[in-house]
């Protein structure tokens, strides 16, 4: 069934020789290495056997990199994730709109001094 099933690999090089017309003659010469493949193994390994040859170590597979896509176009799109933003800490110019009106400025500098005077009674009933 597969007898003289061959597979010939043979590299050429291409010879312009001259002829009494316009195109020139070509010539094959065969250079570089050459190599005769044939069948040898027509039986296919049983299953357990079959396995144990296809198995890859894991350092040859590759890790999937994660938050990564990619388009149509082959374009690469990664995504970044950030934790929770406090905006009132960040350094911006001074707009109006973020500045605190003068009722919450009254309000946070109540709430300092009821929790100074709140930590003041407690070092006392500490104290005594």
């Amino acid at each position: 069934m597969y007898e003289d099933l061959s597979i010939l690999m043979r590299s050429y090089k291409i010879m312009l020789k001259k002829s009494g017309q316009k195109t020139p003659r070509i010539e094959l010469v065969e250079i570089g290495p050459s190599a005769d493949l044939s069948i040898r193994r027509t039986k296919i390994a049983s299953e357990d056997l079959y396995k144990q040859a296809r198995k890859q170590p894991k350092q040859l597979q590759p890790k999937k990199k994660k938050n990564l896509t990619y388009d149509e176009l082959g374009n690469t799109h990664g995504r970044v994730h950030l934790g929770k933003q406090n905006v009132t800490k960040i350094q911006t110019r001074r707009v109006k709109g973020l500045k605190k009106t003068p009722e919450e400025k009254r309000e946070s500098r109540q709430k300092k001094k009821d929790l100074i005077k709140a930590a003041a009674r407690e070092l006392l009933k500490n104290t005594e």
